[in-house]
């Protein structure tokens, strides 16, 4: 769990998880969630991705979509 603060100064709180399963298909599931709130409203961001999907390449991407996460 880390926060950061856009160039406007609205704190996202992120969270980086890795949950392990049993069913023999994937072995895991990477969730990055981001989180805000702005005018009174909760946002909130989930990417998810397999962990062989992880370390073939899609990490790049799903960083990239959860740090760009932002709300107006």
């Amino acid at each position: 769990m880390s926060s950061r603060k856009d160039k406007a100064g609205k704190e996202y709180y992120t969270y980086e998880i890795l949950t392990r399963t049993a069913d023999g298909d994937e072995g895991g599931r990477h969730q990055l969630i981001a989180a805000t709130v702005s005018n009174g409203n909760l946002y909130m961001l989930k990417v998810q991705a397999g962990d062989k999907r992880w370390f073939k390449g899609s990490k790049k991407d799903c960083i990239g979509a959860w740090e760009s996460f932002t709300v107006v």
